[in-house]
């Protein structure tokens, strides 16, 4: 790898399903390699059959931005409620922010960018909110929905 230098084409690319979480699958773009740890980037989908934990989390990095390729994926961000990111869509989370994912379709596809490339995922029990305070903003969210 001259100079930092990194291609990566889809045409035989492997997908690892390690990875942070056990419903994807990961596809590293030799960012992190190039960048010596600085930015990973990596292609993740959604592995058939398994589907999302919604357990609150959040990430200790400088970065992270997200555009979906294909598919769709409801999210839940503290202090903004629910959001629903589908084929297009790109989205910033800014450092630290307590989030978690709600639903994706079976073809979701996106591509993240997190910087540095070797992050924690913070998701401390004494960090999620209770299900009790969690409900009412899945209610108001519903009707939000049926109104638009």
């Amino acid at each position: 790898m001259k100079n930092g230098f990194a291609v990566s084409h889809r045409a035989g690319a492997k997908f690892a399903r390690r990875g942070l979480r056990a419903y994807f699958e990961y596809r590293d773009l030799g960012i992190k390699r190039a960048t010596r740890g600085k930015v990973v980037a990596h292609v993740i989908r959604a592995r058939r059959g398994k589907s999302p934990h919604g357990e609150w989390h959040r990430h200790d990095c400088r970065v992270q931005f997200v555009y979906v390729l294909k598919g769709s994926a409801v999210f839940e961000y503290e202090g903004v409620g629910r959001v629903k990111m589908k084929q297009g869509s790109c989205f910033y989370q800014p450092p630290g922010i307590r989030h978690r994912e709600i639903s994706h379709s079976p073809d979701l596809e996106l591509i993240e960018i997190v910087a540095p490339a070797n992050f924690k995922t913070l998701s401390d029990p004494k960090d999620r909110v209770p299900s009790r305070l969690a409900k009412p903003a899945a209610r108001k969210s519903r009707a939000r929905r049926s109104r638009g």
